[in-house]
């Protein structure tokens, strides 16, 4: 099967992958070669211009500032070869594991309806700058489906001390739903929304651009431990989330240290969006770890597409077939 073949890293080395990696050697020294010699004529070319910067008669701060603007200016320039091998490597590798689950992958993104459904239903913090990568789309199951990474900032402080600080870093997942549904529905960690001061539990109701979604009672305790359920339609949420998948989320939450984890049912898509760090950096300049970066990037990829399948139940609690070692990992 396509999913079996997408996580099963002997599959994919021996599928191509590893001859085409091989092929990638000359690209790599070829690279580094390149980085070397950039560094050494931007050391060539900043020893005058700095020696003349601090024998003038500028200011020590503003000599200073000059200095670390040239000495970084000149390593970043080395160093774009080496982040262009890396990302040839990466985009090769991360092909090869969408192929196997019969999806498309590309390094760039441009996120779409889904995004901005994320932010208005809170799946999403407030941020000032956003980027995106690693976009993985195409059909899985029967399903029409795309994942991607999003990495928010905002900035904070003041003065000397204002920085950028990353929000929320993770993939967002888009993926319709293996059954007609009309309501809207938001499942987050329990405690997120709380009554005024913290008081009470959890609040009864929460409302996004004044759509009022009401807290949706369950009769699994562990469901009401771990998670809160909101909906405009209380029969319809129970229908869309079920106590099972409890478990299921859990240990991928755990397997992937991740912070938060929401899911938005709408419109006959599931949205799911998962604060965890820096995924699917399969790509290095080291050709003996390749195989070790290629199969890190599958289990993470396998582990969130039975995610994405399993709270999909078009059969209840249904994971990827043929997948026997994305339990295992989880």
């Amino acid at each position: 099967m396509a999913g079996r073949v997408g996580s099963d890293i002997n599959a994919l080395m021996q599928g191509g992958l590893a001859d085409w990696l091989a092929g990638q050697n000359d690209m790599r020294e070829g690279a580094k070669k390149q980085a070397t010699n950039r560094w050494v004529w931007g050391a060539a070319i900043l020893m005058p211009v700095l020696a003349f910067v601090w024998f003038s008669p500028l200011p020590a701060q503003l000599s200073g500032i000059l200095t670390l603007a040239g000495v970084g200016g000149a390593w970043w320039w080395g160093y774009l070869p080496i982040v262009a091998a890396k990302k040839t490597i990466k985009t090769g590798i991360n092909a090869a594991i969408a192929a196997g689950y019969g999806l498309t992958y590309s390094p760039d993104v441009e996120p779409g309806a889904e995004f901005e459904a994320a932010r208005t239903y809170g799946l999403l913090p407030g941020f000032e700058r956003s980027g995106f990568e690693d976009r993985w789309h195409g059909t899985l199951e029967g399903h029409d489906f795309e994942l991607y990474e999003c990495h928010l900032e905002e900035q904070r402080g003041s003065g000397k001390n204002r920085r950028w600080v990353t929000v929320f870093r993770g993939p967002v997942i888009r993926m319709a739903f293996g059954r007609k549904f009309h309501s809207t529905t938001l499942l987050e960690r329990a405690g997120k929304h709380r009554k005024w001061l913290g008081l009470g539990g959890a609040s009864d109701h929460v409302s996004f651009d004044g759509h009022r979604l009401d807290r949706v009672d369950q009769v699994h305790p562990a469901f009401g431990q771990s998670f809160a359920l909101y909906s405009d339609d209380q029969v319809e949420a129970r229908v869309l989330v079920h106590p099972t998948y409890v478990e299921h989320l859990l240990r991928l939450e755990s397997a992937f240290e991740a912070r938060e984890m929401r899911a938005l049912f709408s419109r006959g898509e599931v949205i799911i969006a998962i604060e965890a760090g820096d995924l699917f950096e399969s790509g290095g300049m080291d050709a003996s770890k390749d195989r070790e970066n290629a199969a890190r990037a599958a289990r993470q990829f396998g582990a969130l597409t039975g995610l994405a399948l399993a709270i999909n139940q078009n059969e209840r609690g249904r994971v990827l077939h043929d997948r026997p070692e994305v339990s295992d990992d989880l």
